[in-house]
C-alpha cells in the first residue's frame, strides 16, 4: 500500500523547520546506512544526537500518533526514531532496500514493515528527488508538497532521484506494524475507511455493529503483540 498522508505539518510549519534546517550542521548519510545502502547513498544527515534532529523526529512521532489517517493505514506498534536528511545537487540515493531490522539509540530493534518520508522543501524548491517507489504498477515517483509524508511498504525496491538544483529536507523512518503482512494491512484499512464513510452516511446502520466486528475479528486474527 502507497499512501499520501497529507499536511502532517502546515506549509508554514515546514517553512520554519526548512529555516533551522538551513542553519543546521550536516554529517555524511552514510553514518547510518547498512553496507549495501552505503554504496548507493550519497547525501547529508543531521546526527542523530544533534538537538534539532530530536526535536524534530519527536515533533514528527507526536504528529503521527494523533494522525487518523496513519494509524489507520499503518496500525503502529513501534516507530523508529526519525532521522532528518537533505539532498543538494549531485545527491541522490540509489535503488536499495531498507534493512528488516533497525536498531534506535536506546538499543531497542524494530522490524521496518512500512517506511514514511515526510518533505519540508516545496516540490517547485528543488529539481529531481523524487523518491521513486518500485510499485506493481511500475515505478511511482513521489515529489510531495511540503508538510506532506508518503507511507510505504518496507519492502519495496526505491531510490531517490539525483538533486540537480536546490535543495530537498526531509524526515525518513520506519515503523514495525501490529500486522506483519502489507496486504492483510491494506484490507484492513480499506474496510476501516469503508466502515468510516457508511458510518458517516448512514449512521443508524444495523449493519455497522456486523462490519465493525469483521474488522475487529480479522485484526485480532493478523495483530501480533
Amino acid at each position: 500500500m502507497l499512501l499520501q498522508i497529507p499536511q502532517l505539518f502546515s506549509r508554514q510549519e515546514a517553512q520554519r523547520i526548512r529555516q533551522a534546517l538551513e542553519n543546521a550542521e550536516w554529517i555524511d548519510g552514510k553514518a547510518t546506512a547498512g553496507y549495501q545502502s552505503a554504496k548507493a547513498k550519497h547525501n547529508e544527515q543531521l546526527a542523530e544526537d544533534h538537538p534539532l534532529a530530536r526535536e524534530l523526529g519527536e515533533a514528527v512521532v507526536q504528529r503521527l500518533w494523533g494522525n487518523p489517517l496513519f494509524m489507520a493505514a499503518a496500525l503502529p506498534a513501534k516507530i523508529f526514531p526519525p532521522l532528518i536528511n537533505r539532498y543538494g545537487p549531485g545527491q541522490g540515493f540509489g535503488t536499495h532496500i531498507d534493512n528488516a531490522v533497525r536498531q534506535g539509540r536506546g538499543g531497542e530493534r524494530i522490524r521496518t514493515d512500512l517506511s514514511t518520508t515526510v518533505f519540508f522543501s516545496e516540490p517547485e524548491g528543488y529539481d529531481g528527488g523524487e523518491l521513486e517507489i518500485q510499485d506493481t504498477y511500475g515505478p511511482q515517483r513521489i515529489k510531495l508538497a511540503a508538510g506532506d509524508a508518503v507511507l510505504y511498504p518496507g519492502t519495496s525496491l526505491h531510490k531517490v532521484n539525483e538533486v540537480t538544483r536546490g535543495t530537498r529536507y526531509a524526515a525518513f523512518f520506519w515503523t514495525q506494524s501490529l500486522v506483519r503482512e502489507d496486504a492483510q494491512r491494506t484490507l484492513l484499512f480499506e474496510m476501516d475507511s469503508a466502515i468510516q464513510a457508511l458510518a458517516c452516511e448512514v449512521p443508524d446502520h444495523p449493519s455497522l455493529v456486523r462490519l465493525t466486528g469483521a474488522y475487529h475479528n480479522l485484526l485480532r486474527r493478523w495483530v501480533e503483540v
